[in-house]
C-alpha cells in the first residue's frame, strides 16, 4: 500500500524536481478515480459553487457547502493529500475567524486548507500555520476577489508582476507548504517558481510550475465552457449524453427492463400467492 501524502511530500518533490499533479474534485467517486489514477493532490474546491450548484461566481458558497463535500472526498480514502479551500469571508475578517474555522477542516480530515490572497492576509496564514494547520497559499488570479480585479490574465505588466512576486515571497515567509498560481504569465509563474524554496501549482500559468492542477469536470470534458487554459483528455459531456438518450428511448418503446433486469418469484410461490390472493378477494 503507497503511503499517505503529506505537505512535506510536496516540499519534497519540489527539492527532487519531481511534478506535482493535482485534481480539484468534489465527490466520492471522483476523488476515488483520480486518486487510482496517481495524482498527489485532491483540493475541494470553492468552484463548486460554479461547477456543483450552477452559481455565476465562487462568492455564495459556505463553510457547510466544503465541509458537506469535504467529507465525500474523504469517503474514497485518498491516499492523495486532501487540500480543502476556504471559501469567501471565512477568513479574511479576524485571525480568530481564520483558525477556527480552518480547524473545522482539518477536524473533518482535510491534511491542508487553501486561502486567496497574498500580503493583506498574512497576518491570518501566520495565526494558522502558528497552531499546525498547513496551509497552500493561492496567487495571481483570485477568484474571490473577481468583482473588484476581474477574471483578467495576471502578471502582464511589470507592476502587476511585481505585487503577484511580492505576494509569493510574503506567503513563504509565513509559512504555506506551497501556492497556486493562477491565470498568471508564463514569466512572471517562472521568476517565482526558480525564487520559492516551496512548490508552486500552476492553473494556466505555464510549463516551468512545480506542479500543475486542473478541476476534474473540466478535464474530462463535462464542462460546457471551460477556462481557455484547459487541456480536455475525454469528451464526458457527450458519453453521458448518449447514454441518457439511449435510455429515455428504450424506456418510452418498452426496451427497458427486460427479462434480465427482472427478478421474478419461484413459481411455487406464485402459486401459493395466487391461492391466497382469492381467499382475500372473498373477504
Amino acid at each position: 500500500m503507497r503511503e499517505k501524502i503529506t505537505p512535506r511530500y510536496f516540499i519534497k518533490a519540489k527539492k527532487e524536481g519531481k511534478k506535482l499533479v493535482m485534481i480539484t474534485a468534489y465527490e466520492y467517486m471522483h476523488a476515488q478515480l483520480a486518486d487510482e489514477a496517481g495524482v498527489d493532490g485532491l483540493l475541494i474546491g470553492d468552484s463548486l459553487g460554479m461547477v456543483i450548484f450552477g452559481y455565476r461566481s465562487t462568492l455564495p458558497v459556505t463553510m457547510n457547502m466544503i465541509e458537506h463535500h469535504l467529507r465525500a472526498v474523504l469517503n474514497a480514502s485518498p491516499r492523495s493529500l486532501v487540500v480543502a479551500d476556504m471559501p469567501f469571508l471565512s477568513y479574511e475578517i479576524s485571525r480568530e475567524d481564520a483558525v477556527r474555522n480552518a480547524g473545522k477542516l482539518i477536524k473533518i480530515g482535510a491534511d491542508a486548507v487553501k486561502v486567496e490572497g497574498g500580503i493583506e492576509i498574512i497576518d491570518k496564514i501566520e495565526a494558522m500555520t502558528k497552531i499546525g494547520i498547513p496551509v497552500m497559499g493561492h496567487i495571481g488570479l483570485n477568484p474571490q476577489r473577481y468583482l473588484i480585479y476581474g477574471l483578467r490574465l495576471r502578471g502582464s505588466t511589470a507592476e502587476d508582476a511585481e505585487k503577484i512576486i511580492e505576494d509569493a515571497k510574503a506567503l513563504q515567509e509565513a509559512g504555506v507548504f506551497s501556492i497556486v498560481i493562477e491565470f498568471t504569465t508564463s514569466e512572471i509563474a517562472s521568476e517565482i517558481t526558480k525564487m520559492l524554496k516551496i512548490p508552486t501549482i500552476c492553473i494556466g500559468s505555464g510549463v516551468e510550475c512545480d506542479g500543475q492542477i486542473l478541476v476534474f469536470h473540466d478535464l474530462v470534458g463535462l464542462t460546457p465552457s471551460p477556462p481557455p487554459f484547459v487541456r480536455k483528455y475525454a469528451n464526458a459531456k457527450e458519453i453521458f449524453l448518449e447514454a441518457l438518450k439511449h435510455y429515455v428511448n428504450d424506456v418510452r418503446q418498452g426496451l427497458f427492463p427486460s427479462e434480465k433486469e427482472s427478478f421474478r418469484m419461484d413459481p411455487s410461490e406464485y402459486k401459493r400467492f395466487l391461492e391466497k390472493s382469492k381467499r382475500y378477494q372473498t373477504l
